[in-house]
């Protein structure tokens, strides 16, 4: 009778030596590179993420750089346009004709016009004088067109009101007067115009992200 406990815990000692070992999931090999192949996966997305952010965060800081003074800059452009009515109204020969105090003043007008439009362009403001061109509907504005068949029909005559670029847009179309009843442009000049307008279109693509 005294033997029975021994005996018992014999056989459950047995048991356990023979029964087979619990296979362990976290040391197999398949799931093990799976589980690699995931993060690894999901690293690289970070990576493409943050370098898209990055270049994101570079083109806002470069546009507000180059737009951010867009509002004053156009408040500025009717003193501008002021000062050249100013000049404009006195004709032509505006200083053979006048005294020495009128020319005085046209002077300093036209000095500060010049300060003026410097002073734009150093913030990348630059003045668009088309005329003799060929009309850019991106660029300009047609306020009426005028028989004229000494140059190409579509060519600018006249500048009704000078635009203004900022950067690579416009601040403000220039208004023109347009030839009509010319040639045509010829065959070549049409092809550079839409060479140049297929490669503004591709320059306008958006940028694809890397490891999409």
């Amino acid at each position: 009778m005294t033997d029975t406990p021994a005996r018992a815990g014999e056989s459950a000692s047995e048991a356990q030596e023979g029964a087979a070992p619990a296979t362990d999931a976290a040391g197999d090999p398949a799931a093990l590179a799976q589980e690699a192949a995931e993060l690894k996966d999901r690293l690289l997305r970070a990576l493409a993420e943050m370098e898209n952010l990055r270049r994101r965060t570079e083109r806002e800081v470069a546009d507000a750089r180059t737009y951010g003074i867009s509002g004053f800059a156009r408040d500025l452009l009717a003193v501008a346009d002021n000062m050249r009515r100013a000049l404009d109204a006195f004709g032509a020969e505006p200083h053979e004709a006048a005294d020495a105090g009128t020319k005085a003043l046209l002077e300093g007008i036209e000095l500060t016009e010049r300060e003026l439009l410097n002073a734009l362009e150093k913030h990348g403001v630059r003045k668009l004088d088309p005329e003799g061109s060929k009309f850019d509907p991106h660029r300009h504005q047609a306020m009426y067109e005028v028989p004229d068949e000494s140059v190409p029909a579509g060519t600018v005559v006249q500048v009704v009101q000078p635009g203004y670029t900022i950067g690579e847009r416009v601040l403000r179309p220039a208004l023109v007067a347009v030839a009509k009843g010319g040639p045509k442009a010829s065959a070549s000049e049409a092809a550079g115009e839409q060479t140049a307008a297929a490669s503004a279109n591709d320059n306008s693509a958006p940028e694809e992200s890397p490891g999409a």
